[in-house]
């Protein structure tokens, strides 16, 4: 995106203890992935190097075959790989969710979760907070896998559920406003609800594009991005109904 959020001005009250060990977790996920040079564990040879990395998505990945019963599992990406055994197909739905295809990949999803997170988790409580995380990124995974017609090709990411946590921050705390930096050079303050919105119609517009070009090539899960948003949207409009049936103040609720 043009616009990188650098911070939103509502003042937490409470440490965001589950934002914060999301971040530590997804980071550690990476650092120990063959992807990084840190997991010396996986082997230096190139060819070698190449199918760790290969196995360890179809593992962990959420693979839509696998996922709505069309397969059992599905062929590795590389044929010369051979195939994995022994994997949970439900499991992978949330592991896919701490996996990341590369640095700037984990370094984008987590600067969101950074300034968007904790003011969720602060409105809503640490609970309820860590619950929609999952749920969202489970509804978007499985959107993903109803709308992919590649259905063997691994969706890993923590987009999904970060797309949740926008969605619900739309409806629970629209009136911030976020300093964000434009086009990579100038920071702007600009109202959450424009920053959030703005999001969603380009993901909703990706996801159209190239749904509907043959050939586009996109190995973004835009589909993810939109159905994560609409789940957290819900979510918080759910918190909400539950604050004014039970007369708590969201920023209570643990």
């Amino acid at each position: 995106m043009a616009a990188l959020p650098l911070n939103d001005d509502y003042p937490v009250r409470r440490a965001p203890v589950v934002a914060y060990t999301l971040i530590a977790v997804n980071v550690l996920v990476y650092l120990a992935s063959p992807l990084a040079m840190t997991a010396v564990w996986y082997p230096a040879d190139l060819a070698d190097r190449f199918c760790a990395i290969d196995g360890y998505f179809m593992r962990w990945g959420a693979v839509p075959d696998e996922m709505l019963g069309r397969t059992d599992l599905a062929p590795p990406m590389t044929p010369e790989c051979g195939a994995i055994g022994g994997k949970s197909v439900g499991l992978s739905v949330f592991s896919a969710m701490f996996v990341h295809g590369g640095a700037a990949h984990l370094l984008g999803n987590m600067v969101y979760l950074f300034v968007f997170g904790p003011v969720v988790e602060d409105r809503i409580g640490r609970l309820r907070f860590l619950v929609l995380y999952l749920v969202t990124g489970l509804a978007a995974a499985y959107g993903h896998a109803l709308a992919e017609s590649d259905g063997v090709v691994p969706m890993v990411g923590a987009s999904g559920a970060i797309s949740g946590v926008l969605g619900a921050y739309l409806v629970v705390q629209f009136r911030s406003k976020v300093t964000t930096l434009v086009f990579g050079a100038m920071p702007m303050r600009l109202p959450g609800w424009a920053l959030v919105g703005s999001y969603f119609a380009l993901q909703y517009l990706l996801y159209v594009t190239t749904s509907t070009t043959p050939g586009s090539g996109s190995n973004v899960a835009y589909a993810a991005h939109v159905y994560g948003f609409l789940a957290g949207v819900a979510a918080g409009l759910v918190v909400y109904r539950l604050r004014w049936r039970s007369g708590t103040r969201l920023s209570d609720v643990y």
